[in-house]
């Protein structure tokens, strides 16, 4: 069986832990697609250059630690940008979604550039406050000494940056069903998502 769930979003709207949620209740395949991104900024930041790091990256450099930090996820929305890293990353990622068994993605363009066909399309989002709200906490529980209204101002850019750029921009496909999370808990936001897939697969 060949079944791919697209899951598409901005920053911290919860797409991730929906995506593990639905791919762990169907037994699916899972891809953080935003990994590619932070592993490519990460070599970046170590002084490669971005086009060469996407063409060069192998799955181990998804394993690396780090990967989450505040300026590698700022080096990943920078490369993001970059219609060469986006073209390098293609294949890797359309090549798991068609995998054997079926695949959960997760990212910014899945269902409208890497996926277009699949059977399944979520666009998760909420407000810029409440997802900023929620980077705020995860980064100070982390230990990362920030504030507030810095962590609003770098979602407000990064949701500039994804839906603004010239290749891929983040959008909802046409045929995506929308879950906003503002006011959802992660329970009913993973079984709206569970759902929607139920849906398509009766």
């Amino acid at each position: 069986m060949r079944f791919t769930v697209a899951i598409d979003g901005p920053a911290a709207a919860g797409k991730g832990t929906v995506s593990k949620a639905v791919a762990a209740h169907f037994n699916l395949a899972h891809l953080d697609t935003g990994l590619l991104y932070r592993a490519v900024g990460n070599r970046v930041l170590q002084g490669e250059d971005p086009v060469e790091a996407a063409r060069a990256l192998r799955a181990e450099d998804l394993e690396v630690d780090g990967l989450r930090t505040p300026a590698v996820a700022q080096a990943a929305s920078k490369v993001a940008v970059i219609g060469e890293v986006r073209e390098a990353l293609v294949d890797f990622q359309r090549a798991f979604a068609r995998r054997a068994g079926g695949a959960v993605l997760d990212g910014r363009d899945i269902g409208t550039v890497i996926c277009p066909e699949a059977e399944v399309k979520l666009f998760v989002t909420a407000s810029a406050e409440c997802r900023a709200e929620r980077r705020f906490k995860e980064l100070a529980e982390n230990g990362h000494d920030v504030r507030y209204d810095e962590v609003l101002a770098d979602v407000r850019a990064r949701d500039a940056r994804d839906s603004e750029r010239t290749a891929a921009p983040l959008k909802p496909a046409e045929d995506a069903a929308r879950i906003d999370t503002s006011d959802l808990t992660i329970d009913q936001a993973v079984a709206s998502a569970i759902a929607a897939v139920d849906a398509a697969r009766t």
